[in-house]
């Protein structure tokens, strides 16, 4: 995707970046419904409901009180990032400082012609257990992210801004009751009965697969009849209640579950 170099004192190591993930999402194109042609989509000016055509449009932010404020591409490009090829690391912190809710999309750095230095650094991280807080510029865009080992390799994983971050601090704590003995016992019974390791390809996008499975059918000719799951009724029961039957769900079904 990109070429850089990571940037630290008195060592320079030339990396590709490589994305991490793949966008498996089904597309579907609007076509008209008369000849099942593709429509195309205009801007449209909204009390006259004419189109308004591309060198006609201009940006605006909109204020709190409803007026709008005129942004032209040649002032945004005015304050854009200088364009640079460094990803400058700022400080390392102990592997795990940086909190889930921090990151953003992943991607993998592999060496771009000095595998030495890439080797060495890989295992300086590995061995000290460190990850690197690093920023960088790339495609008209400034990024604050995270690099460590992942699988023998580097990860690079963009950040959020900490305006976006919404700490568990500044959610409601639960008020109802605390649970009794028994319910706590349960749930941890629960806990134990579903331990097993993580295995990803065991989790499937299964709505996509039934999409593609519908395309395929339909591409064929095959007719496809509609069937909807029946709406389960909500039980009132008690919290220990439900733990016994899950349990005894549990111990009729196995401890794998997929």
């Amino acid at each position: 995707m990109w070429k850089g170099a990571l940037v630290l004192p008195s060592m320079r190591v030339p990396v590709k970046l490589y994305a991490a993930l793949q966008d498996r999402t089904v597309r579907f194109r609007l076509l008209h419904a008369e000849d099942e042609q593709p429509v195309v989509q205009h801007m449209v000016e909204p009390e006259s409901n004419e189109v308004v055509p591309n060198e006609a449009v201009q940006r605006g932010f909109e204020t709190e009180d409803g007026s709008f404020v005129i942004v032209r591409p040649d002032e945004l490009a005015t304050i854009e990032p200088e364009p640079s090829r460094d990803i400058e690391v700022l400080r390392f912190v102990p592997r795990g400082s940086v909190d889930l809710p921090w990151y953003d999309r992943p991607y993998w750095l592999g060496p771009d012609g000095d595998d030495a230095e890439y080797a060495a650094l890989v295992r300086a991280l590995e061995e000290t257990r460190r990850e690197g807080i690093c920023r960088w510029v790339m495609r008209k865009k400034s990024y604050v992210g995270s690099v460590f080992v992942r699988d023998g390799a580097l990860a690079l994983v963009t950040l959020h801004a900490a305006s976006e971050v919404i700490s568990a601090g500044a959610l409601p704590r639960p008020s109802g009751r605390e649970p009794s003995s028994k319910e706590l016992k349960l749930a941890k019974q629960l806990v134990d009965a579903l331990e097993d390791t993580f295995e990803p390809e065991a989790y499937e996008d299964e709505y996509r697969t039934r999409v593609l499975d519908l395309i395929e059918k339909k591409a064929r000719g095959e007719s496809v009849e509609i069937q909807r799951a029946p709406r389960k009724e909500a039980e009132e029961a008690s919290l220990a209640e439900m733990l016994e039957a899950s349990l005894g769900g549990k111990s009729r079904k196995g401890k794998r579950v997929a």
